[in-house]
């Protein structure tokens, strides 16, 4: 499968329609998350799934690209430049993002979000590295 290609649609539709996806995805939680490039310094964009915390004001996202053994490039991002651009229903705004998260907060966050969205406790199963929990906060 041409990941890029299924990224590049998936955006399109969510754009289209303002966050509301059909197919597979119909009910599922996506944002976009745009991110500068760590080292071109262009704009990324990346469908993700996600959960608040607490409120849509605070996104927490799960940097595990899969259970592969690197980090998403989105995360890469993130790291050089915290600041980035989300789009929920519709909606677009800036967030300052938190890229390393530990102790009792990341046991936190991880079991926020693992019992939220199907799937995803496998995840840390299928890599050595620790992967990042990432929250991202909306900017006033």
């Amino acid at each position: 499968m041409d990941m890029k290609a299924f990224n590049r649609d998936l955006i399109a539709e969510f754009r289209a329609n303002k966050g509301k996806l059909g197919g597979r995805f119909e009910n599922s939680t996506l944002v976009l998350l745009t991110t500068t490039g760590a080292k071109s310094g262009r704009p990324h964009t990346v469908p993700l799934g996600w959960v608040p915390d607490g409120d849509d004001d605070r996104i927490v996202l799960f940097a595990s690209n899969i259970g592969a053994a690197k980090h998403p490039a989105w995360y890469v991002n993130l790291v050089a430049y915290p600041e980035a651009t989300i789009e929920l229903r519709g909606e677009k705004f800036t967030v300052n993002a938190t890229t390393f998260v530990g102790g009792a907060e990341y046991d936190r966050l991880y079991e926020l979000l693992t019992s939220q969205l199907a799937g995803t406790d496998t995840h840390q199963g299928r890599t050595e590295r620790t992967i990042p929990m990432v929250l991202a906060q909306r900017l006033l």
